[in-house]
């Protein structure tokens, strides 16, 4: 199974969008600091995601959260 999902830093205005394997592990690696490049978000909680049978769709999907299309999607569907 494979997920993507978005993230909100309960701190600041930001959104992450992402996609993985393992979705409570990653979560976890984020809220770490694992991920250098959102460190000063952190800390985030998950506010969507959706599941996969394959990686190949859970990253199609990542990608269309990260379209104009896909934001508006999220923002219409989770108030953002």
């Amino acid at each position: 199974m494979y997920f993507a999902y978005v993230l909100k830093s309960i701190n600041h205005d930001y959104y992450y969008k992402g996609h993985c394997k393992e979705l409570e592990r990653r979560i976890q690696q984020h809220n770490s600091g694992m991920t250098e490049s959102i460190r000063p978000y952190i800390p985030f909680k998950l506010v969507y995601y959706e599941k996969f049978e394959t990686e190949i769709e859970a990253v199609a999907r990542e990608k269309y959260f990260k379209s104009s299309a896909g934001r508006r999607y999220l923002k219409k569907i989770m108030g953002l």
